[in-house]
């Protein structure tokens, strides 16, 4: 599994390569579609963005994954969404949209992980990796 510091430099990275290239390289990444997802800190109550994948977007929802690369704990990007619902989605570097974030339901899950597993396959591996059940969390507009 990454350590903290080895996913804020592939953060940094992801971002520069945006900023750098005037978004012709990082808009996707392994043939989904990038999106930087702001947070407010749980703890600090300070804007807190990461760069994410999305496997599944469609005409008014976003599907992103709390997948963390199969760590057996879940990402603090989701912990804070958890407690404050209320983000900010910018899709492949495009302008930050205010979004209302969801945990899937089981029925959710149930029928959206096999289209999740279906678009990146690492996410079934990462699955087989935890104990924990991956969170998909789902983005709509506010």
């Amino acid at each position: 599994m990454p350590s903290d510091l080895q996913l804020k430099i592939m953060n940094g990275v992801h971002r520069a390569l945006l900023a750098v290239t005037g978004g012709r390289i990082g808009k996707t990444v392994m043939g989904m579609p990038s999106l930087e997802l702001t947070t407010i800190g749980r703890k600090s109550g300070q804007p807190r963005s990461v760069m994410l994948t999305a496997p599944i977007i469609d005409d008014d929802r976003i599907v992103v994954v709390a997948s963390r690369g199969g760590d057996p704990t879940h990402p603090a990007w989701f912990l804070n969404l958890r407690d404050n619902p209320d983000v900010e989605v910018a899709v492949q570097n495009g302008p930050r949209t205010p979004m209302t974030a969801h945990v899937a339901t089981e029925t959710e899950r149930a029928q959206l992980w096999p289209q999740v597993v279906a678009t990146y396959k690492g996410y079934g591996d990462y699955q087989t990796k935890t104990t924990r059940e991956i969170p998909l969390v789902l983005l709509t507009p506010r």
